[in-house]
């Protein structure tokens, strides 16, 4: 239960920072100083900036103020005396390193301090317990696993909004309130679910692992289907194909031609328009249009004069509608699926290590989940969008952000990426999977609750034999027994 409410919770956060972003991004970035009813722009157009910093406003004013409520504590808790604490053991397996006791044989309260050790003796335990743990095959794969699906998530939803208005031309704000509104609650359901169904099926060690298997084969497998989901770039003038031709793409491409060299046109912003021609312009400018409505464009050279206008944003894409409902209702299974198979492996995790290491164990899983998971696959997935740009941005001569991508190899290498990193946790279930078939009660303790210690094969045979023993010694008994 714990391990659930820790995953929903750090799926959770996100879900309201996205719908969070989603209303700040509707409010014009300088909304405060000037009348935004004035502008000439909608949150639609793409040179709307939303308001970036209401949201780290608003978050920074809820932590000052829940902050104000940690002043209420006492600067130190009293003793408790708990017989339940006294019988706790050290951090290390008793087997292996001993508490040391006084003379007397009564061990120390464990709130009080404890003089015969040192802080730096205390702190050279760590590294001995952090060997002890990753010395077990079961407990490595599993947290390494679990790694590489949180890695899935961390990169793979970081760049999901921007994906979204890549690939099916959507805005800002609704990208971020899509993903805020349905997948993310959907991965939260996931993983209540997975635990529901660990609970209700009774599973074992071996059974947990296997769903956990197969979880990641059917999330590995929605992953593979968003390759065939998403929208062509389409014809860019002087990017993808030359200017007066909408179908093949030139040897020499340059977005100057002489249609707009008397334009003066600057690269240092994005303002994308479609011309009555079906072609993309990188802006109005680019497109050579001589007034401010749009019209008279002298780029549009396949097209009559009096036609020759434009029309803010990209040239829509045939089927990109149709394309992007099948995306969403996908991405909500895959977040569903994807998530069950957070609780199953943090029961295997805990049942793999004493009952004394248990709170260092899942330590030892949130620091690495954060150390492997939230930091490297942000900057993988961002540096491999990156290569997949068309056209860069300039400002003063230096090189700005990427303005147009191609939408193929951007959903190509974006997935590509996923469906690795899904590939390499099966490959550590499966690991997993082996050693605890061939050596079952080597690695998964004793505990109290929860999975069971034996095969769900060999618990059902014992159960048998346990109730014919009870049948035998009844019937032995004679009828006195059921009184």
């Amino acid at each position: 239960l714990l391990s659930g409410i820790l995953f929903t919770m750090l799926v959770f956060g996100p879900a309201c920072g996205f719908i969070l972003g989603s209303f700040c991004t509707k409010i014009y970035v300088d909304a405060v100083f000037i009348d935004t009813s004035n502008l000439d722009i909608t949150p639609d157009d793409p040179r709307w900036i939303g308001a970036w910093w209401g949201g780290f406003l608003l978050c920074g004013a809820l932590l000052f103020f829940s902050s104000l409520l940690m002043f209420g504590f006492p600067q130190s808790l009293p003793p408790h005396s708990d017989p339940a604490m006294e019988s706790e053991q050290a951090m290390l397996p008793e087997r292996e390193y001993e508490r040391p006791k006084p003379s007397n044989g009564v061990l120390r309260h464990p709130l009080e301090p404890d003089s015969s050790a040192s802080c730096f003796q205390q702190l050279r335990v760590i590294p001995k317990v952090t060997k002890h743990l990753l010395s077990n095959p079961v407990f490595t794969c599993i947290i390494l696993a679990a790694c590489m699906e949180i890695a899935v998530v961390a990169g793979f939803a970081a760049f999901l909004g921007k994906y979204l208005e890549q690939q099916f031309n959507l805005t800002t704000s609704s990208a971020n309130q899509l993903l805020g509104m349905t997948a993310i609650p959907c991965a939260c359901l996931g993983i209540f679910l997975g635990g529901l169904l660990v609970k209700k099926l009774s599973l074992s060690a071996l059974g947990a692992i296997r769903m956990a298997m197969l979880v990641n084969l059917v999330s590995t497998a929605c992953y593979v289907s968003f390759l065939f989901l998403g929208c062509d770039t389409g014809p860019v003038a002087g990017v993808t194909v030359p200017y007066g031709n909408n179908t093949a793409p030139g040897s020499a491409l340059d977005p100057y031609s002489p249609c707009n060299n008397n334009c003066e046109c600057q690269t240092d912003s994005f303002t994308p328009v479609c011309g009555a021609d079906g072609i993309t312009y990188l802006s109005a400018c680019f497109a050579g249009c001589n007034s401010t409505n749009l019209t008279g464009c002298a780029c549009l050279t396949t097209v009559p004069a009096e036609n020759a206008t434009v029309v803010p944003g990209k040239c829509p894409s045939p089927g990109c509608q149709e394309a992007f409902l099948t995306f969403l209702c996908v991405m909500c299974i895959c977040s569903l699926i994807g998530a069950m198979a957070q609780t199953p492996s943090v029961i295997i995790l805990i049942r793999t290590v004493s009952p004394e290491l248990k709170s260092y164990a899942l330590g030892v899983l949130f620091l690495l989940l954060r150390l492997l998971g939230f930091i490297p696959p942000p900057l993988i997935f961002g540096a491999g969008i990156d290569s997949t740009c068309l056209f860069w941005s300039t400002f003063c001569g230096e090189q700005g952000a990427c303005v147009l991508y191609d939408n193929v190899v951007y959903r190509y290498l974006y997935v590509s990426i996923a469906i690795a990193l899904k590939s390499f946790a099966f490959i550590l279930y499966t690991t997993t999977w082996q050693c605890l078939r061939k050596n079952y009660k080597r690695y998964i303790k004793n505990h109290e609750g929860g999975l069971s210690t034996k095969p769900d094969r060999i618990q059902n045979k014992e159960r048998m034999r346990s109730c014919s023993g009870v049948l035998e010694a009844t019937r032995a008994a004679g009828p006195q027994s059921l009184l």
